[in-house]
């Protein structure tokens, strides 16, 4: 099974789980997008509930950490975000997706464009997902914005204590960033 045809079997399983009907050849940009979404979610939650907050916080027994190598921890569930968007792109190369911040502990996770500007800022302060287009190295994308919050005490304590957070007042709840899905499309 070709990557494609794996991400259509996993959009399609999606939404068939969320009641919606499926169609062969109608999934549209933002159906792809919001189901791609949802399955990075839950992993995305699992990781930092199950793993890093249960094995740090409740049990103490690893800590997570952004030099997790060097001292034979866990990898930061933003770290591991990054790994499977990183895997995913060299496997695929047909979407791609991230996690953005307006205020990123590593500098290279701040908007750089000014679509994800908008995006971040309006996730930011709605906590809604935000929706648009783009063009890219002359590409077009369906560009979709979704809140990133922090799910568990992990979560705000790594972003409120770390010495390159720019932001310190994060509570359980907030949002603290924004992952950022682009699918390509066709004018």
């Amino acid at each position: 099974m070709n990557a494609r045809t794996l991400s259509l079997f996993v959009i399609g399983a999606t939404m068939m789980a969320c009641g919606k009907r499926v169609e062969p050849g109608s999934v549209s940009p933002q159906a792809m997008a919001d189901a791609l979404y949802s399955v990075m979610s839950a992993d995305r939650e699992v990781y930092a509930r199950e793993v890093v907050n249960r094995l740090e916080y409740q049990e103490r027994l690893i800590k997570a950490d952004e030099h997790y190598k060097d001292t034979k921890g866990l990898p930061l569930p933003a770290q591991m975000f990054r790994m499977g968007a990183e895997l995913s792109h060299r496997q695929n190369g047909s979407f791609s997706y991230s996690l953005l911040s307006p205020w990123p502990i590593n500098k290279l996770n701040g908007p750089k464009t000014e679509v994800e500007q908008m995006g971040l800022r309006t996730v930011a302060e709605t906590g809604k997902n935000y929706y648009t287009e783009e063009t890219l190295g002359g590409r077009h994308y369906f560009a979709a914005f979704y809140p990133d919050k922090a799910v568990v005490d992990a979560c705000s304590n790594c972003h409120n204590n770390h010495a390159d957070s720019p932001r310190k007042d994060f509570k359980v709840g907030d949002v603290i960033g924004g992952v950022v899905i682009r699918v390509p499309i066709e004018r």
